[in-house]
């Protein structure tokens, strides 16, 4: 928990109209920031004098912040034990949305060629080539300084260009393009419409297998949200769903949507916010964030791929997307719809109770089948030495190409191996800032930390015994799969899909554009291509590597597994071909990989709900974890026991540790992690957050409390 400042008084000048919500031009020392003017639940029994106080310099032209957005933050701050300020980060708008200016310069190439060409302009040219944007965006995307892109301005190889920041977003058709659903659909729709018309809050989980149709299923609470005049939300887990997404809405409503994501650049930002919070952005498709942009009208939230982990943040205010869906859906008195072919066991688990309505769609649309699952015993089935692919398998991609069908690779590792290690001395390739080996990326001669971003050029020589050309890769990425793929099906058109290459949501187009065109036959991807996509197509999905996601231990290390695989497997045969799908594995008589060829899904959760429960596990108990780290060993430990040795006895609640973490040094810092496990009804934030303050510790220490981990690195 760091330290902050708390909420500051100030006076309110004769005739300046400020609400509860309104955001304000302030004076703090010498400075002037922005703030929010909040609710004060708590009057000071010793207020200090109007004639003491520092006067608002002036109240921003922008709608306030309503209570329900207001509520949502004070919430988040206590669930998530961070400051205030931290939530309120995330709803501030940019800074360039302050001001009313209704365009502004940025810049682009024009290809010539300054006289006096540098190292530093040469590598800005080539990363911002067919680029546009402010100079400090250029800037952060060539990793050069704003000098270097202010010099090139000069010379005449980048011009100004004036772009208008505020058109209107054009309005949605809800009667565009209605399609023809199947009787699951319209069944799962008209609730779906019902609950939307009623404007009262209600947790929906929208459970349908993979090629059900769910997006065209609530694409139909969207039109209704958009007739009554209201807003809509749609969340997605990942940047790369956002374009074949948004591709998506407007074939259905015949507009593009705004949009909110971290690939924006400012001037989009500025433009989205500014429409969310007058209104003008009926509908607004975005990554998490998007939770707390201020919405003027909203009436339904949508959480896209519910299941996903990448829901959960996991730096500054570690909150979880679709739990804060939930929330807000209450604050605003709406419904919020949970859409997944494999929910998440908590979000099971309060259908099963009543507590959210259950809408299930059972089988595909169109007639189309679930594939068939089948593992491969690695044991029996050996791939040839120095390769990962099967022989069975090896023939079934070579029948599926001679069909003129498309297949599919899965393996959730990015990079070429995951591991170098020198074979005369067994010297492991370290980040020098994590405790994490460094990952080999071949296709960019690179080796790169995917913890903190480290990177450096693969050395020639072992750098603990000085031997040359003793360096070895160890283990598959992505990128070796794909060197096996093109030796042994030379002809085949092969694309690797991972966020190193679908980083931006044009790129992720672009990629989609390929498959539907078959211009690919052979995709090796991460989990960033198993969910979202639709190919026809593609029938046959190879699962590189079963047993991976069962490696590390954590309590949903098995349910991760399930919803990975099913969610790979569910790319194969949404269309007319028939699909099939085959898991290498080590351990074929795995509960899990049992569950999935049998399509035993409703017995794998009843079992994983059992062990939660036995375990007190959520979501029959609760988890929050408490991170210390410094860049001195020695402090990070200490602190970590000063604060276990002061742990409240506290029935019904029990911590673990200190221990080093399992990523023991991350970006520098040593880290030392504590684990709590409560029962439901202790009011764990509250005991944590009475326990933390009675603490110091030195500014050199950074403590961070995560509640409901899913990271246990």
């Amino acid at each position: 928990m760091t330290k902050v400042i708390g909420p500051l008084d100030y006076a309110i000048p004769d005739n300046m109209d400020v609400q509860i919500g309104s955001i304000v031009e302030v004076p703090l020392g010498p400075r002037k920031l922005f703030g929010v003017v909040w609710d004060n639940d708590s009057p000071d029994e010793n207020p200090i004098p109007d004639s003491k106080l520092r006067p608002i310099i002036s109240v921003l032209d922008i709608e306030p912040l309503n209570k329900a957005l207001r509520d949502l933050v004070d919430w988040t701050a206590h669930y998530y034990l961070c400051s205030r300020a931290s939530v309120l980060r995330m709803v501030l708008p940019p800074s360039a949305a302050f001001n009313s200016a209704v365009s502004i310069t940025e810049y682009r190439s024009t290809d010539i060629v300054p006289e006096r060409m540098t190292p530093k302009r040469l590598q800005a040219l080539d990363a911002i080539q067919g680029q546009q944007g402010l100079i400090r965006e250029l800037a952060l995307k060539a990793d050069v300084s704003d000098a270097v892109i202010r010099g090139l301005v000069k010379t005449g190889a980048l011009e100004p260009i004036e772009v208008s920041i505020d058109n209107s977003f054009d309005p949605p058709n809800p009667e565009h393009h209605k399609p023809q659903l199947s009787a699951d659909q319209t069944k799962a729709a008209e609730q779906l419409i019902t609950a939307t018309k009623a404007q009262k809050f209600e947790s929906i989980m929208l459970d349908g297998v993979t090629g059900s149709g769910k997006t065209e299923t609530f694409f139909e609470a969207v039109a209704t949200c958009i007739k009554m005049g209201k807003q809509c939300l749609v969340l997605l887990p990942e940047i790369a769903l956002t374009q074949p997404f948004l591709k998506r809405f407007e074939e259905r409503f015949g507009s593009t949507p705004a949009s909110w994501h971290s690939g924006m650049k400012q001037s989009e930002r500025r433009r989205t916010w500014r429409a969310v919070n007058n209104g003008d952005a009926s509908i607004l498709i975005g990554a998490r964030s998007a939770l707390y942009l201020p919405y003027k009208n909203l009436g339904l939230i949508i959480v896209d791929e519910a299941h996903e982990a990448s829901f959960k943040q996991e730096e500054g205010v570690r909150y979880h997307a679709r739990d804060v869906a939930v929330v807000r859906a209450m604050q605003e008195d709406i419904p919020v719809i949970l859409s997944s072919a494999t929910p998440a066991l908590e979000t099971r688990y309060m259908a099963e109770i009543g507590r959210y309505t259950a809408i299930e769609m059972a089988s595909r649309y169109g007639g189309a089948h679930l594939p068939e699952i089948e593992t491969i015993d690695l044991t029996q089935d050996v791939p040839e030495r120095g390769q990962w692919i099967a022989p069975s398998l090896i023939k079934a991609i070579e029948d599926n190409i001679e069909r003129g069908e498309q297949s599919l690779m899965f393996l959730n590792r990015r990079g070429y191996a995951p591991l170098t290690l020198c074979r005369t001395c067994g010297h492991r390739i370290q980040c020098p800032n994590c405790t994490s080996w460094m990952v080999e990326h071949r296709l960019v001669k690179r080796l790169a930390c995917h913890h903190c971003g480290h990177v450096m050029p693969p050395p020639k020589a072992c750098e603990e015994c000085e031997e040359e050309d003793t360096l070895v890769a160890c283990g598959p990425g992505v990128e070796r799969i794909n060197d096996e793929v093109k030796m042994l099906f030379p002809e085949a058109r092969t694309f690797v899909a991972t966020s190193d290459t679908l980083y931006s949501p044009a790129k992720a187009a672009e990629f989609v554009a390929k498959v539907e065109n078959d211009e690919i036959d052979i995709i090796i991807g991460t989990q960033l291509v198993t969910k979202g996509y639709h190919f026809p197509n593609l029938t046959l999905v190879g699962i590189i590597d079963a047993d991976l996601g069962l490696e590390g231990g954590d309590l949903r290390a098995a349910e991760r597994t399930f919803q990975q695989i099913s969610q790979a497997s569910g790319r194969a045969g949404r269309a007319a071909k028939k699909g099939h799908v085959y898991i290498q594995t080590r351990a074929p008589s795995a509960p899990v990989l049992q569950a999935l060829v049998n399509g035993d899904r409703d017995d794998f959760y009843a079992a994983e709900t059992l062990s939660r429960k036995h375990a007190s596990a959520p979501p029959f108990g609760r988890f929050a974890a408490i991170i210390i780290s410094s860049e001195d060993e020695g402090e990070a430990a200490s602190i970590a026991r000063l604060i276990a040795q002061t742990a409240p006895n506290q029935e019904g609640m029990l911590v673990f540790g200190p221990a080093p973490a399992p990523l023991a040094m991350l970006r520098g810092r040593h880290r030392q992690r504590l684990l709590i496990q409560a029962r439901r009804q202790v009011a764990l934030q509250d005991i944590v957050r009475v326990w933390l303050e009675s603490l110091e510790w030195p500014r050199s220490v950074r403590v961070a409390v995560d509640v409901d981990p899913y990271s246990f690195l």
